[in-house]
């Protein structure tokens, strides 16, 4: 049923981009032929067990999307519960000649492989780039849910409002071609930080982002992002709740204001970040790298 309906979800952008479009469908088959775990294969990679995994901004459909790193953060972790968080898809890349790679494809194999053998419930929140998904919400089949934005309860009884928050950017609401033109902006800066940091890598040094870097640096970065931030915690406050998960804006954060808990779980372009639910109800900003070798290092 959930491949049925996600035919007819990219049948209404088949002429735009046709191939990206079926390949999209195609991750979708094939689940229940998935080899289910063998004895053989447990304890191979340590687990962290968590109640909720939050995700945002993986934009698969793009040359920079750490799509492996994704499917490798997920089989790191074990969730009742996964929270996709918008821009999960790219649609406005691949309207523009984006490529959908093998890789993409694993990710959604992987989310669907943990909802048929864990029984992870998964929700999936639409961002400005998978907002084709707009005119189906909400919707809810099974242990997965589509919709604009959710509220969680911790199981310390904390409640906290999930949005992207794309609908608290002027810009992205208010003039998309702007949006757009600085989606394609974004990814130039992306491919001059890529071949910069080939050559940083062959001179020995770490990793730059450039991105980084001019969002902390330019002052109207800096003020759009305190003001985003702003806006979004009276939202939350609004709705009675003690905290608001959001992304959109690539910028990871984790932090307490006043009596309203902010938590931006970043992206996967470049912070390879998410946020997850401890068993006692304990949230935490997280990152790939970091997550991974303590892991492995307490294993």
């Amino acid at each position: 049923m959930t491949i049925n309906f996600l035919r007819n979800v990219t049948a209404p952008e088949v002429n735009q981009v046709p191939i990206h479009q079926e390949r999209i469908v195609k991750s979708f088959d094939g689940l229940s032929n998935f080899p289910k775990n063998k004895p053989g294969k447990i304890g191979k990679r340590p687990k962290h067990d968590c109640r909720t995994v939050f995700l945002s901004d993986i934009h698969l459909g793009t040359h920079d999307s750490k799509a492996n790193e994704v499917v490798e953060f997920l089989k790191h972790v074990r969730c009742d519960k996964l929270v996709l968080n918008g821009d999960i898809i790219d649609g406005w890349a691949l309207r523009r000649g984006g490529k959908w790679s093998n890789r993409h494809s694993r990710v959604i194999r992987k989310i669907l492989k943990m909802m048929e053998h864990d029984g992870t419930e998964v929700i999936y929140l639409r961002g400005n780039h998978d907002d084709i998904l707009e005119r189906f919400l909400p919707l809810a089949f099974g242990n997965l849910k589509f919709t604009k934005q959710h509220i969680h309860t911790t199981q310390s009884g904390k409640r906290y409002l999930v949005v992207h928050g794309d609908g608290f950017d002027s810009v992205s609401t208010n003039h998309r071609w702007i949006a757009s033109l600085g989606a394609v902006a974004y990814d130039f800066l992306l491919s001059v930080n890529r071949f910069y940091n080939v050559w940083r890598a062959w001179r020995g040094k770490e990793y730059f982002s450039l991105s980084k870097r001019v969002k902390a640096k330019v002052k109207s970065a800096v003020s759009f992002i305190d003001r985003y931030e702003q806006l979004l915690q009276d939202l939350a406050r609004h709705k009675n709740c003690d905290g608001i998960i959001c992304g959109h804006i690539h910028t990871p954060e984790d932090k307490q204001v006043g009596e309203i808990h902010y938590l931006n779980s970043g992206d996967w372009v470049e912070s390879l970040t998410a946020i997850i639910e401890h068993p006692n109800g304990r949230m935490e900003l997280v990152q790939y790298e970091e997550f991974i070798q303590a892991l492995r290092k307490n294993r």
